[in-house]
C-alpha cells in the first residue's frame, strides 16, 4: 500500500528522512482492527519523529501519523484514539503508554491497524477532514484548558503563538466555552485571523495584556516562557504541552512563580473519555477544527514543509481518494 515514512532519522535536516511509496499493508490480529484511511491530519510529533525524538533507529522505517478518520470493518465511520497502551486493550498490561508512531505503525498510508479499544464512533456531523483533525492537536487543548487548567466561562485565558494546531484550538474552543481569550502572534496576518476565530485581542508576541490572566495555553517554550509566567493572575495556571522554540527559556520566573502561588502543569495528548467528550462537543456546538489546507496523500512532502516553516493557520489534512 502507498504511504508517508520515516526512512532514516536527520535532527538537523529532518525532511531528508521523509519517504513515500509502498509499504506492506497492516494484517489483523486478535483485539486489533484495521482502518481503511480516509483522512489523516499532520502534527508538530510527525516532524519530530523525523528528528529522532520518541522515535527510535531500530523501528523504522516507520509509517508516520497519528491521527486519523476512516472506515472499520464493519463499515462503521470511526475516529482514532492516538494513545496505544493507554489501559492495556490489545497490548500487554505492563506496556507503557505511547503515542501512535513510536512503536506501532502510523496513519499516513491507504489503512491502519490499532487497538480496537481506541476506535472510536465519528460523528455524522463532522466530515473525515474534520475528525482527523481532532484525536491529537485537538485534544490536547481541550485537556490544557478543561482538565488542566480547569478554567469556566467567564474566565480569561492567553494563547501562546496563535496559528499552530493546539494554539488554534484553544481559541476556538475557549470561545465556544465562553471563556475570554487573549492571543499573541509574530504575525500580523496570524493576529488578524486569531480575532475572526473569537480571542478578544490579538498582541505581538511579549506585548504588555490589558488584565492578568486565569490560564495561560503555552506551546511555544522558551521564547514565551517568560511573558506567560508575567501574564497571570495569582493563583493562575499555566499549561504546558510543547515547546517549539525550545525547552531552555532564560530566566526560569522562579521568585514569581512562589510568590503569587502559581500553578505549572504538564500536558500531554489526552485520554479516550476526552476524545469522546470533544466530538460530542463539537458535533453539538457546531465548532470544527480550523483547516488550513486539505492535500492528497501523495503530496505529504508540501504539508511537511508547511509545517516546517510554520507558515499554516490551522491543520494540514492527507486524504486518501
Amino acid at each position: 500500500m502507498f504511504a508517508v515514512y520515516a526512512a532514516r532519522i536527520d535532527r538537523d535536516n529532518p525532511l531528508s528522512g521523509l519517504e513515500l511509496g509502498e509499504r506492506p499493508a497492516p494484517e489483523a490480529r486478535s483485539g486489533w482492527s484495521v482502518v481503511d484511511v480516509k483522512a489523516a491530519s499532520l502534527n508538530h510529533h510527525d516532524l519530530w519523529s523525523l528528528r529522532g525524538v520518541g522515535l527510535a533507529e531500530d523501528k523504522l522505517p516507520m509509517i508516520l501519523g497519528c491521527d486519523a478518520a476512516g472506515i472499520d470493518e464493519d463499515g462503521n465511520e470511526v475516529v482514532l484514539h492516538s494513545v496505544i497502551g493507554q489501559t492495556g486493550h490489545g497490548v500487554g498490561p505492563k506496556e507503557p503508554r505511547s503515542i501512535l508512531t513510536e512503536h506501532y505503525q502510523g496513519t499516513f498510508a491507504e489503512r491502519v491497524a490499532v487497538p480496537t479499544w481506541n476506535v472510536l464512533p465519528k460523528p455524522k456531523e463532522l466530515s473525515f477532514a474534520e475528525a482527523a483533525c481532532l484525536p491529537t492537536a485537538w485534544l490536547t487543548a481541550y485537556r490544557m484548558l478543561f482538565t488542566n487548567a480547569g478554567v469556566r466561562p467567564g474566565d480569561s485565558v492567553l494563547v501562546q503563538g496563535a496559528g499552530g494546531g493546539v494554539a488554534t484550538a484553544a481559541i476556538v474552543l475557549g470561545k465556544a466555552a465562553g471563556l475570554r481569550v487573549f492571543a499573541t502572534s509574530r504575525d500580523e496576518a496570524k493576529r488578524k485571523r486569531a480575532l475572526e476565530l473569537g480571542a478578544v485581542e490579538a498582541l505581538e508576541s511579549g506585548a504588555r495584556l490589558p488584565q492578568r490572566v486565569d490560564a495561560v495555553i503555552e506551546t511555544v517554550g522558551a521564547a514565551t516562557w517568560s511573558h506567560s509566567v508575567k501574564s497571570l493572575k495569582p493563583g493562575g495556571t499555566l499549561v504546558i504541552s510543547g515547546a517549539t522554540s525550545g525547552d531552555r527559556p532564560s530566566h526560569a520566573e522562579l521568585t514569581r512563580i512562589f510568590f503569587l502561588e502559581l500553578k505549572v502543569v504538564g500536558s500531554t495528548m489526552g485520554t479516550k473519555d476526552e476524545l469522546e467528550d470533544l466530538l460530542a462537543f463539537c458535533a453539538a456546538t457546531g465548532v470544527r477544527p480550523v483547516i488550513d489546507e486539505v492535500l492528497p496523500m501523495d503530496r505529504a512532502r508540501e504539508g511537511f514543509e508547511r509545517i516546517a516553516a510554520g507558515d499554516l493557520f490551522g491543520k494540514v489534512v492527507l486524504t486518501n481518494s
